[in-house]
């Protein structure tokens, strides 16, 4: 498909959403019901990630609510009213708190202690308090900026006039939810669809003497700012609240560990009929705001919150087939074919079974009648097969133990963490004499987080491929533009534009190139690591005469697997051949020095041993943000060598005996003018 097609394409989704969500936030009213309103959104997000020259202020992606009404004065949250990310399952759970405890650097996982507190479908406001008395409130908006729905607010009685409690902040933004009970909903004479739109479209009228006659309700669950508040908990936050004379949900509760978290989801979920106000899911917080603050945010959501979801959507569907896809790093992936089937409005014909060991665990088989579950974005999956209505010339599905694309032979790594063999089965094949594998690098290497070559989709790398255009990286800078001009669906200003976009980005940084080039382990952060020691493109490409890999053996943050992996891409003849081929078509800039003003500057440290409280990334960070460089081993240009619990013997001799500075934690957080 034309670019110029796909774009109108995406402009007239776009179209559509505005317009589904101006009905559904501006006049409270939907003009489709929620799934097909959900999918339309996912369309639009899925097409701004196939094809990376798709960009909208308006998209899903970038849009929290909608803009305020011209009805209300517009005013600015001081802290921004943003999304929570959203989890559907055991998995996406433990991934969530996995990453909490690595960046925190916890011993274990169940030290955590969430606020676990049922999700209300209404609709969030802010209400400001100055001196005790509620002094302005606003709606949520786009999350930058609300309306002013004061006089309307001021209706409920749940949200208190004034407060005269001790302990109550003199300025504070409290926030929470309003909502219709159930109840009160099936009572009203009014025409909207549910209890949401209803408290929407009431709580946003003109008229606050119209408001007044609807029941609208409010629970408090948070705040955005406060001074000189004395609370160091969720929970406890809670508390105050209700002491405080807000209503909050009495179905709220502290719980510490994963299992328990999916026990109260479960029985929330169940209860869900019999509580007189929509939910449709839990939020789990974690409890403790000191953690929340060093936590802080990703992107638009913050890292210490999650929503979970309450059951997807499924349906019953029959396997036709099972194919095996080959991705970039040779990881073999199962993919159901099955009778297309609608789940929560979008048809699918595709279920993932993620690999070898989860068809064997399941016995799926080519025939079956399955389950197949879509959460959200997630991909759709095969949840549970119907083996009462198999047939009895079903046969067991055997996983090819050779590469269905090259004929090589496929293994499962073994695991030095776990003493384990993988669950993924990769195809050996290092370099690109994989088709496949090549296709799928030359698709990471045109990304976004890459080289980010504009009008580069993946389409296009299957199409280019085919015709014989692009077989490696190098051969994107040398297209025979004329041939292309010839295809369908390419023009005088497409193949124009095309190549414009690839000739802007023939300089790159050496952190991006690197992380272009997809090796296995090798990800942002770690590109970042090795570009940042090696400073220059020529040091990287000397890796090549490089056997011992010497150079970066001693990066803080690269391991043995990491090496293992660089090892084996600069082994392979093929991705010698891209290098070389590459580097003369690219000006790969060379590492820029940060400027050192911080208190740290022109001083180098080492840490050794736990620090307490503190993950060896977030000290790192600290220490980089304070101007100071970290190095991996104890020698001369050492300044400081910081050591924390069970510190490595050989690293505190090594540096006594070169009289270098140790220190220990309190002493390091005393340099950076903090406390330890």
């Amino acid at each position: 498909m034309e670019t110029s097609q796909i774009k109108k394409i995406y402009k007239e989704k776009i179209k559509l959403y505005l317009k589904y969500n101006k009905f559904y936030y501006d006049k409270s009213r939907s003009l489709v019901d929620d799934s097909e309103f959900d999918n339309l959104k996912k369309e639009i997000l899925l097409l701004e990630k196939k094809y990376t020259f798709l960009k909208s202020d308006n998209s899903p992606s970038k849009l929290v609510g909608y803009i305020p009404s011209k009805i209300f004065k517009k005013v600015k949250h001081k802290v921004p009213m943003l999304s929570l990310s959203n989890a559907f399952d055991e998995e996406d759970l433990k991934n969530f708190e996995k990453k909490i405890c690595n960046f925190l650097s916890l011993k274990k996982m169940i030290d955590i202690e969430y606020s676990a507190e049922p999700k209300i479908d209404g609709i969030s406001a802010s209400l400001i308090y100055r001196d005790g008395k509620f002094y302005q409130g606003l709606s949520r908006g786009d999350g930058s900026e609300g309306e002013d729905i004061t006089e309307n607010l001021k209706t409920i009685k749940d949200i208190p006039d004034e407060i005269l409690i001790k302990n109550f902040p003199n300025n504070i933004d409290i926030r929470g939810e309003v909502y219709i009970k159930n109840s009160d909903f099936k009572s009203l004479d009014i025409k909207f669809a549910n209890p949401r739109n209803a408290a929407s479209g009431s709580l946003r009228q003109k008229d606050p003497n119209n408001t007044k006659k609807i029941p609208l309700r409010f629970i408090a669950y948070s705040y955005g700012y406060s001074e000189n508040i004395s609370i160091n908990k969720q929970s406890e936050l809670l508390s105050n609240l209700k002491l405080w004379g807000f209503q909050i949900n009495k179905f709220n509760k502290t719980i510490v560990g994963i299992n328990n978290l999916l026990e109260f989801h479960k029985k929330i979920e169940s209860m869900k009929s019999k509580i007189d106000f929509d939910i449709d899911g839990i939020v789990y917080k974690v409890n403790d705001f000191d953690l929340q603050k060093r936590l802080g945010y990703a992107s638009n959501a913050p890292r210490w919150a999650i929503a979970h979801k309450f059951s997807a959507n499924s349906s019953i569907s029959k396997i036709l087939n099972i194919e095996i896809q080959v991705g970039r790093t040779g990881a073999l992936t199962p993919v159901a074919k099955i009778k297309p089937v609608r789940i929560g409005g979008v048809m699918v014909s595709n279920a993932t079974l993620h690999n070898e060991d989860e068809i064997i665990r399941k016995d799926i088989r080519i025939g079956d009648t399955v389950t197949v579950e879509r959460a959200g974005d997630v991909i759709p999956h095969v949840l549970s097969v119907d083996s009462l209505k198999r047939k009895k010339s079903s046969q067991k599905f055997n996983f090819p133990k050779k590469c269905p694309s090259c004929g090589s032979l496929t293994i499962k790594d073994f695991n030095e963490t776990t003493k384990k063999n993988d669950a993924v089965r990769r195809c050996t094949s290092e370099g690109y004499e994989c088709e496949k594998i090549a296709i799928e690098k030359i698709k990471h290497f045109v990304s976004k987080e890459a080289f980010n070559i504009d009008g580069f989709g993946k389409k296009i790398v299957e199409n280019f491929w085919n015709l014989n255009l692009v077989k490696f990286p190098q051969d994107i800078f040398k297209l025979d533009y004329k041939k292309i001009k010839s295809l369908d669906g390419w023009g005088e200003l497409s193949v124009s534009n095309l190549k414009y976009s690839i000739d802007q980005k023939k300089t790159i940084s050496l952190e991006k190139f690197i992380y272009s080039l997809g090796i296995r382990h090798i990800g942002q952060e770690n590109a970042k690591l090795i570009a940042r020691h090696l400073k220059t493109s020529a040091n990287f490409f000397e890796l090549a005469n490089d056997k011992e890999m010497q150079d970066i053996l001693n990066i803080d943050g690269i391991g043995d697997t990491q090496i293992k992996s660089i090892k084996s891409f600069f082994s392979n003849k093929d991705n010698l051949k891209v290098l070389s081929e590459i580097k003369k078509v690219l000006i790969i800039n060379d590492v820029i020095q940060i400027n050192q003003r911080g208190p740290l500057k022109n001083k180098t440290f080492m840490l050794t041993g736990k620090l307490i409280g503190i993950s060896r990334a977030e000290a790192k960070s600290l220490i980089e943000q304070n101007s100071g460089k970290i190095i991996s081993n104890v020698n001369k240009k050492l300044d400081y060598l910081i050591i924390g619990e069970k510190p490595t013997s050989k690293k505190v001799n090594t540096a006594k005996e070169l009289k270098i500075n140790i220190i220990n934690q309190d002493e390091w957080m005393k340099m950076l003018n903090k406390r330890g």
